[in-house]
């Protein structure tokens, strides 16, 4: 083993660091925390001052977590010293004391030393290195607390939703301030009273080229009003209402002599925008590319980690995404600097670097988001990256050098016209200097509507003042005012970012994770709450409305801040907390008791006695039942708004047909367990007859279908089925009868003479077994052909087929060396042997 150990959490950020440190270092990966609070447990000890209990995680299907503490507890007991290098933040500072605690040996006194880096270079890491510190306390009990909160309100709220809607539903500290969010603006959408305005538009000619268009501003010394109306404006503002009010004005104004009242051109200037932060990169990639918001992070950490870009091995392509910082180091603003000299000319290098005010709270212990390399350009990269990759990291690139860029330059002309008592107003904007423009523009959440873009190019002719223009039409134009529009993952991160709501670490999470939980749901790219979305946030809000409050959650930010920065201990935040929380919890486990669970009313009628459907919350989600429940026990799976959307884009009269279930003829529902959606029949509990699903489907897999053979075991009918695997033939009586009719070889088992039957593996992957398992366990991987050795007269041969060798014959006896090549490859249909199925196939 190596003098020294250091632990960080990716494999991927492990490759790349080790080529830089040299073979006195072994660099491991814990794969994130290794230690967390209980999963059973609320772990907090309320009576001990918010004491938490930490365990090591639990090993899941994906991740053994007790095999990956104890290699690294191997590796630490041979090391002369331990370096701690998880993300320069406190989730990493987190990760780093869990394994100082957990992996250090408590004897023998190994040194260990925390290391951070913005960015994964040579430069960086050696540099790291020369000066490593100590794990930060204060940075530890920040994120400590943030658990402490968040385990206090889902452990403690959560089963106050059991209670009155039922299922196992969730409560999160921020993620219902984003639920609450998304249901305020669709009640804001639903109140929304949509008002009738018109503008008037003149198409005029001046003495030169070109005509251009002017819109009515000023009737009198009233400002024409556009969108809603402001009651308290009526004094200075007009607003043209109806299509007579209009009409009335155009033919007035018709009959007037235009005339240039005043001309003004005046420079202006745009400057360009700061390098990225987390929520502005999540912002613009949603806008440019559709990209979620998990997607961006995603594809980020993998240009963070490390890339494979030729005989430099794996680099690290950007600085660290998790920031919230505008700041550059002085060395990178030296590189773009140049970099622009040298590209683009220095009428593009203003003289001094610019330098952008990161917001409160910043850490500016953290870079902006930025290339490592600023020469590493996006097209030298075309072809180590992949399409999305390649998207990504030339906005991060682009956004970076035109933040060192000059100013853009435009020339803005006004002119107002006056036509009797009425004043048109026209604005012009020509480019003079592209500047940063010549590399990057800022995306839109929302496209200007009626031609309000400020920054569109509108050529005007040159006009003197006094100056008769020729009217060559003039226009009446309806529109009406549009509700606020929905959230998308952009402008939610955005709404969060303003409120001061969540951190750079935690948006991808809050947007998963409303998702997951059918709190909300995206339709056209848009977040609509679902109706299990509504009721938990209307319940929660009942009891809990100063706590899940956007106001009081970004104070309780702040205060993490202030832990971080040691102006206030975790304990204390806690306590504060606890004190309003603890009252709304008691007056929330008061106010339930005797409730019955909530259920939503629907226009749905139940097939089986026309009652009214509601939908209910069950272990799996919410369902549509029967409101005369336990009368009538039918349930069905709720339509999603998504699935409703996807129906009207494809023709709104297309009536989907229903599955009728083979076994008794009754129509069959569409219903939800816990391995997800399936097709049950509407005669449960009499019939008990399923249909699967295919996966990202919602249409049932097809029926069973009778073939021309009977049974051997119980005389039924034969049907072909699909399966996980594929196609197969079995009883029609399955479950009773549970024979499966087998694809034989035709070679026989050299262990007790069974047929040797093609099986699949969980992956799909086709092996060869006798049909008498669990009885003989014979099995090939390769398949047997019925043809003797020719050389130790074994009774059959393997075929094998690789890309090297093409198909091959070769013994199965290990004793014996026979192998020939053959020119085609035996087919792999076989003869049908009957066999029954057991349990454990």
């Amino acid at each position: 083993m190596s003098k020294n150990l250091v632990i960080v959490e990716s494999p991927a950020k492990a490759k790349t660091i080790n080529k830089y440190l040299g073979q006195d270092y072994t660099v491991m990966a814990s794969i994130g925390h290794i230690k967390d609070l209980p999963a059973k447990d609320l772990g907090v000890d309320l009576e001990n001052n918010f004491e938490p209990t930490y365990e090591v995680i639990p090993d899941t299907k994906k991740r053994n977590n007790k095999k990956i503490v104890s290699d690294l507890k191997k590796a630490a007991k041979t090391s002369e010293a331990i370096f701690l290098a998880a993300d320069p933040d406190r989730e990493g500072e987190a990760i780093c004391q869990h394994l100082a605690e957990e992996i250090v040996p408590k004897k023998g006194n190994i040194p260990v030393f925390r290391v951070m880096f913005n960015e994964i270079t040579k430069n960086a890491i050696k540099d790291a290195f020369k000066e490593p510190k100590q794990v930060n306390r204060n940075l530890v009990d920040a994120q400590q607390a943030r658990r402490v909160l968040d385990r206090l309100v889902g452990y403690q709220v959560s089963p106050i939703l059991w209670k009155t809607i039922g299922g196992k539903l969730s409560a999160g500290r921020v993620q219902t301030v984003a639920v609450r969010l998304v249901v305020e603006r669709e009640r804001e959408i639903e109140r929304f009273v949509q008002t009738e305005y018109w503008s008037i538009v003149a198409n005029l000619a001046a003495a030169l080229p070109p005509n251009f268009d002017s819109k009515l501003y000023k009737v009198e010394d009233k400002t024409v009003k556009t969108g809603k109306f402001d009651e308290d404006a009526r004094a200075s503002e007009i607003h043209i209402k109806t299509a007579d009010q209009a009409g009335e004005i155009v033919g007035e104004a018709e009959k007037e002599t235009f005339v240039v009242d005043s001309v003004t051109t005046k420079e202006r200037k745009r400057n360009p925008t700061p390098p990225f932060i987390t929520s502005k990169l999540q912002q613009e990639a949603a806008r440019k590319f559709s990209f979620s918001v998990k997607k961006t992070m995603t594809l980020a950490q993998k240009l963070y980690e490390g890339i494979e870009v030729g005989s430099e091995g794996a680099v690290g392509l950007i600085t660290y995404m998790r920031t919230d910082s505008t700041r550059v180091s002085d060395a990178a603003l030296d590189e773009v600097r140049g970099f622009i000299g040298g590209s683009y000319g220095e009428q593009y290098r203003p003289e001094k670097p610019n330098f952008y005010r990161s917001k409160k709270g910043a850490q500016d212990a953290h870079e902006a988001i930025r290339p490592t390399d600023v020469n590493r350009t996006p097209d030298s990269l075309a072809s180590r990256l992949s399409h999305d990759e390649l998207k990504l990291y030339r906005l991060i690139w682009q956004r970076f050098v035109a933040s060192q860029m000059t100013p853009a330059v435009f020339d803005q002309t006004t002119i107002d016209i006056k036509a009797g008592r009425f004043t048109f107003r026209a604005t012009g904007s020509v480019q003079k200097f592209d500047g940063f423009l010549k590399v990057y523009q800022e995306g839109r959440d929302d496209t200007p509507k009626d031609g309000d873009d400020e920054e569109a190019e509108l050529s005007l002719p040159r006009v003197e003042q006094g100056e008769t223009l020729k009217l060559n039409s003039i226009t009446p134009n309806q529109h009406f005012t549009e509700p606020p529009p929905r959230f998308t993952e952009a402008t939610l991160v955005k709404a969060l970012e303003e409120k001061g709501i969540g951190r750079p670490s935690t948006y991808a999470a809050i947007m998963t994770t409303i998702q997951d939980r059918e709190y909300v749901e995206k339709i056209e790219s848009r977040f609509h709450p679902t109706p299990l979305g509504m009721t938990v946030n209307d319940v929660l809000l009942e009891s809990f409305d100063d706590i899940f409050n956007p106001t009081y959650t970004a104070r309780m930010e702040e205060e993490l801040d202030e832990i971080e920065d040691g102006n206030l201990t975790w304990q204390d935040a806690l306590r504060e907390f606890y004190g309003k929380f603890s009252k709304d919890l008691a007056h929330a486990t008061e106010n339930i008791k005797g409730k019955k669970k909530m259920s939503i009313p629907t226009d749905e009628v139940c097939e089986k006695d026309g009652a009214r459907m509601v939908i209910k919350f069950g272990r799996f989600g919410q369902f549509l039942a029967c409101e005369n429940y336990p009368e009538c026990q039918n349930t069905r799976e709720v339509g999603s708004k998504k699935a409703e959307a996807a129906d009207g884009a494809e023709g709104g009269d297309k009536t989907e047909e229903v599955p009728v279930c083979e076994l008794c003829g009754r129509e069959m529902a569409l219903k939800k367990g816990r391995f997800g959606s399936f097709y049950g029949c509407t005669g449960y509990p009499e019939c008990k007859n399923i249909r699967k699903i295919a996966k990202g489907d919602q249409k049932p897999m097809a029926p069973p279908e009778p073939i021309d053979e009977i049974c051997p075991k119980d005389g039924a009918q034969l049907v072909k089925r699909q399966g996980r695997f594929g196609e197969f033939i079995s009883c029609s009586n399955y479950p009773k009868c549970d024979y499966i009719k087998r694809e034989t070889v035709g070679v026989t088992c050299p262990k007790d003479g069974g047929d040797i039957v093609v099986k699949k593996s969980k992956r799909g992957k086709a092996f060869y077994g006798c049909a008498n398992y669990p009885k003989c366990d014979v099995v090939f991987w390769d398949k047997p052909v019925d043809k003797a050795c020719p050389q130790c007269s074994a009774p059959f041969l393997l075929e094998k087929t690789t890309k090297r060798d093409g198909t091959v014959l070769y013994c199965q006896n290990e004793d014996c060396d026979y192998k020939i090549s053959v020119a085609q490859p035996s087919s792999t249909g076989g003869k049908q042997a009957d066999t029954a199925a057991t349990a454990s196939e």
